[in-house]
């Protein structure tokens, strides 16, 4: 999807960041973001973020029409609350994989062209088939037993919602950095675990965002019954089956946010859960990323209780934001998704804490604050890597030392 067909797909669109500073002004929001009438026939508003709190703000877009016609009471009448901008066009004009967002078969040959690196430090997996019959690809990299045991593993899955572009540039980039890197840090990390990093967990949502809707979130399976005609996929962070169903999704087909006929109602969904319970027990953390928002997240996303182990998620999640911030400056916030950001029920990592048993289980959600949201400029994909790695490597020595973990060559 070049950028002509972007900005004629998208032109006069605004993404509005609103500040409810009301009960009745949430109200007001979170009523717009379930009103059906607003999606049909065509999408004409899309929340960035969900209304949450009063003085807590909300991104949206909106077409030329709804704006006019939803918004310009509320625009005369808090003008000050209201900040407009365009979202901004990329480029792929750059001569390094880096600088660029690339399609999934750029991706996939990019994990082929890691492997061939150091073919005894990696493979890559095949586990499951989209809707659309894309394969999804697992990159595995750690140093070798030589008994063939299993070693302890940090999973890493990214791009489960499709306009999140940045999500799987920085998998990649973990990816990348475990594998060429000469730090004795990051050698002693492979020796210590194997990494099973997945670059898009949504292939087909991630396609039709290129190719198509840049701002498609979902799955592209047909739903049933005549919503099928014009309302396609599935929010796979709803679909898990762990309070599926709950606070946070929609039972309409057409919502952004929809859980589907039923849990693992989706093949990505399925795939994955399927091959983490195969490996659950081996597994010290599970790692889902997303952006935007620049939060460190734990369970749980179904309600406002705390997981038990929900003290030591957050000391290690605020070790790692500490790290992260040493780069650049870059703040993010640790805590429940429920808490700091909105309620998500069915989500990947209330699924791996509550049902797989993995205890530190996290959503990174990466750069920005809402700048430029989901259209996150390319020049901002190596530092998020940068930055987010560094994250990694704080967690896994934190893990490493408190389950006494070691080296499989000591």
């Amino acid at each position: 999807m070049d950028d002509n067909n972007f900005e004629s797909q998208y032109k006069g669109f605004k993404v509005l960041r609103l500040l409810p500073n009301t009960v009745d002004q949430l109200q007001y929001l979170s009523d717009i973001s379930t009103d059906l009438s607003l999606v049909i026939p065509n999408k004409k508003i899309d929340f960035w973020t969900q209304p949450k709190d009063v003085n807590s703000s909300v991104d949206v877009m909106v077409s030329p029409d709804i704006y006019i016609d939803i918004f310009e009471q509320e625009k005369r009448t808090n003008d000050d609350q209201l900040m407009g901008y365009r979202t901004k066009s990329w480029a792929q004009n750059s001569s390094s994989f880096f600088e660029a967002y690339h399609s999934i078969t750029e991706i996939y040959q990019f994990l082929e062209d890691l492997h061939s690196i150091d073919t005894e430090l990696s493979s890559i997996e095949t586990i499951g088939t989209t809707t659309e019959n894309r394969p999804m690809k697992l990159f595995k990299i750690g140093t070798k037993s030589k008994d063939n045991s299993q070693k302890p593993i940090i999973w890493i899955d990214a791009g489960i919602h499709a306009r999140e572009w940045i999500a799987p540039s920085t998998a990649l980039y973990i990816a990348h950095k475990l594998i060429t890197s000469s730090d004795s840090d990051v050698k002693h990390m492979l020796d210590v675990y194997d990494y099973y990093i997945m670059p898009s967990a949504n292939p087909d949502g991630y396609e039709y965002s290129r190719l198509s809707d840049r701002m498609w979130r979902k799955t592209r399976s047909h739903n049933p019954s005549f919503w099928g005609l014009f309302c396609r996929g599935v929010d796979p962070n709803r679909n898990y089956g762990y309070h599926w169903g709950s606070a946070g999704s929609s039972s309409y087909p057409c919502s952004e946010t929809y859980h589907g006929k039923a849990p693992f109602s989706e093949p990505e969904t399925k795939a994955i859960s399927d091959y983490i319970l195969t490996k659950k027990d081996n597994i010290k953390m599970y790692i889902a990323m997303h952006s935007y928002s620049q939060f460190i997240l734990t369970p749980w996303g179904w309600t406002s209780e705390l997981p038990k182990q929900y003290n030591d998620m957050v000391s290690m999640g605020q070790k790692a934001a500490q790290t992260l911030q040493q780069r650049y400056g870059t703040h993010y916030k640790v805590g429940s998704s429920t808490r700091i950001l909105y309620a998500a029920s069915g989500g990947a990592d209330d699924w791996a804490h509550g049902t797989a048993n993995i205890k530190y289980s996290y959503t990174f959600e990466l750069r920005d604050t809402g700048v430029y949201g989901f259209i996150l400029p390319v020049r901002y994909i190596i530092p998020t890597g940068e930055e987010t790695f560094d994250a990694i490597k704080t967690m896994s020595y934190e893990i490493k030392d408190e389950y006494k973990l070691k080296a499989i060559n000591t």
